[in-house]
C-alpha cells in the first residue's frame, strides 16, 4: 500500500471516529476504486456482533454519544464511508422467523439453519461441524471475546456443538486447543468449585500453555499467545453499573480492553485468524426495555470497534465485519411535543440514568419497608425523575405480583412496565421484550468486504468466511 493507514490515523484520534474511518477508506482506495482495490484475500477477519441490536439502537447511540461525550460513533461513520460495504443480515432460524442467538451463531458457523436453542445440531439431531473445528484442521487461529459468559450461545456457536445451548459446562471443554484466545465472563464453567463434575478446567487449560487470568490487571500484564480470561462467574456487569463502581472497574476489563488484548495476539505474527467479538449485554438490556443500559452497552461495543480499527490501521490484510444476530424489542425514539420540539429534551434525560433496570430491581428487592416513598426515592436516584402517583402505584403492584391493566402481553411485566414509565420521560418506546425478525445491519471494510454486500442469509456466512480465509 503506497499510503499507510497509520499516517491517516494521525490527527483522527482527537476528533473521534470521523477522521479514522475516512482515513481507512482513503487508504483502501489507493490501489483502485472502492474496497475491491485492496488485497482480495484477508489474513485475518474480525467478526463483531452487537447482539440483539435493532436498527434504532444504532442511531440513538450516535446521538447519545455526541450528547454525553461530544463525539460520534465508529459504526455510524463507517456507514457514511463510501469505501465500506453495506448490507443486511437475514436472520431466521430453521424453527422460526425469529431466531435466538444459538441458532443464529450456528447458522454463521455451520452453514445450516438449526432450531432455536441448539448449537450446531440440526432438526434431526445431526451434529454439524463448527467453523472453529474447520479452521483448526487448517491451522487458522480462533479467538472469542464476549461480555456474556464466554460459553454463551454466540461465542459457543463458532467453536462448539451441543444439543442444548445451556450445556455450558460441556461447551467449555470443547474450547481446549480449538480456541487460542478466550476472554469474557463465565468463570463458573471452568472452576472446579462451581462445575457440576468438579473438573478443574482452569488447570487443564494451564497445562496446555494457556495463560489463565481472572482480573483486569492480570489481563493487561499477560503476554501469552494463548489465554483464558474469565472476569465474572456469569455475565460481565453492565457498563452503566460498572461505571458507578470503582472497585468493579479495577477488577473487570471493558470490552475494548478485552478486544485489544485478543487482537494484539493475532497481529503480532503472520498466521491467519478469525476473531469474534460480541457485545452481548446489548441484547440483555433490550430484553429488559432498559434504555440507559442498552445505549451504554452499545457505546462500549463501539469503543471496541474503534480500538480494533485503529489497531489494524497499518494492515491492509484484515477484514472487519459488523453485524447483529437479530433485533430485540425494537426500541425507537418517538417524537414528542407540538411539532416534536420536545423530543431532544426528552432524549437528553437518558444521560441522567445511573443504573440498569437489573440493578434497580435488585436494590428494590433488598429494601426493608417496600413503601411507596422508598420506591419513589429509588426511582429518582436511578432514573433522575419522580414517577407520577399512578405510575408508582402500578409499578409497586406489578413488582409484588399483582396484575395491572396492560393490553400488550409482551409488556405486562415489571421490566416492560418500567420501560414504559421511563419512556414517558425519555421518549423511547419498545415493541416488546423479545427478539424480532427484522433484518439486521451488516457493515464491512477491508479485503473481501464486497462478499458481504446486499441481503446476506445467515447460513451463507460460513462459506463466505472460509472462502476468504482458506480459498
Amino acid at each position: 500500500m503506497s499510503y499507510s493507514r497509520r499516517h491517516l490515523l494521525k490527527g483522527s484520534l482527537a476528533g473521534g471516529a470521523t477522521g479514522l474511518l475516512a482515513g481507512l477508506g482513503q487508504a483502501q482506495g489507493q490501489e483502485g476504486s472502492g474496497v475491491s482495490g485492496t488485497r482480495k484475500k484477508p489474513r485475518g477477519i474480525i467478526f463483531c456482533v452487537s447482539d440483539g441490536m435493532s436498527q434504532g439502537v444504532l442511531s440513538m447511540t450516535e446521538a447519545f454519544s455526541k450528547q454525553v461525550r461530544g463525539k460520534g460513533t465508529a459504526w455510524w461513520e463507517l456507514l457514511a464511508n463510501s469505501k465500506a460495504t453495506l448490507g443486511l443480515m437475514d436472520t431466521a432460524s430453521s424453527s422460526s422467523l425469529v431466531t435466538d442467538s444459538a441458532a443464529a451463531s450456528s447458522a454463521w458457523s455451520s452453514g445450516k439453519r438449526v432450531p432455536n436453542g441448539q448449537i450446531n445440531f440440526d432438526a434431526n439431531g445431526k451434529r454439524l461441524e463448527s467453523i472453529g473445528e474447520t479452521l483448526q484442521k487448517d491451522r487458522v487461529r480462533l479467538g472469542l471475546v464476549s461480555t456474556a459468559s464466554i460459553t454463551h450461545a454466540t461465542p459457543a456457536g463458532f467453536a462448539a456443538s451441543v444439543i442444548k445451548r445451556g450445556q455450558e459446562d460441556l461447551i467449555a471443554t470443547q474450547y481446549l486447543n480449538r480456541v487460542d484466545v478466550i476472554l469474557g465472563g463465565g468463570s463458573r464453567f471452568f472452576d472446579p468449585k462451581m462445575r457440576k463434575d468438579k473438573k478443574d478446567l482452569f488447570g487443564t487449560f494451564a497445562k496446555e500453555k494457556y495463560d489463565v487470568v481472572r482480573t483486569r490487571d492480570d489481563l493487561l500484564k499477560s503476554k501469552s499467545k494463548k489465554i483464558l480470561g474469565t472476569f465474572s462467574p456469569g455475565y460481565i456487569p453492565y457498563t452503566i453499573d460498572r461505571d458507578q463502581d470503582a472497585e468493579m472497574q479495577k477488577k473487570v476489563p471493558t470490552l475494548s480492553e478485552m478486544s485489544e488484548a485478543a487482537l494484539s495476539r493475532f497481529l503480532d505474527d503472520d498466521e491467519p485468524f478469525l476473531l469474534q467479538v460480541e457485545g452481548a449485554r446489548i441484547d440483555h438490556a433490550a430484553h429488559k426495555n432498559d434504555i440507559g443500559a442498552i445505549l451504554n452497552e452499545q457505546m462500549a461495543f463501539d469503543d471496541a470497534v474503534g480500538k480494533m480499527l485503529g489497531m489494524t490501521s497499518d494492515h491492509d490484510d484484515i477484514l472487519v465485519i459488523l453485524t447483529s444476530d437479530h433485533g430485540n424489542a425494537n426500541p425507537g425514539l418517538n417524537g414528542t411535543g407540538a411539532g416534536y420540539r420536545q423530543t431532544n429534551d426528552h432524549f437528553a434525560k437518558i444521560a441522567q440514568i445511573k443504573g440498569s433496570a437489573e440493578w434497580f430491581l435488585q436494590r428494590w428487592g433488598k429494601s426493608e419497608t417496600k413503601s411507596g416513598g422508598e420506591m419513589s426515592k429509588l426511582m429518582e436516584a436511578t432514573y433522575g425523575f419522580k414517577p407520577a402517583p399512578q405510575e408508582l402505584e402500578a409499578m409497586m403492584d406489578r413488582i409484588s405480583g399483582k396484575k395491572v391493566t396492560e393490553w400488550s402481553n409482551q409488556l405486562s411485566n415489571p421490566v416492560g412496565l418500567l420501560g414504559q414509565i421511563v419512556g414517558n420521560v425519555t421518549g423511547v418506546g419498545w415493541t416488546g421484550i423479545c427478539h424480532t425478525s427484522d433484518p439486521t445491519q451488516l457493515t464491512s471494510i477491508g479485503p473481501g468486504a464486497e462478499r458481504f454486500a446486499g441481503l446476506v442469509r445467515n447460513d451463507s456466512v460460513r462459506d463466505r468466511l472460509l472462502g476468504l480465509l482458506l480459498g
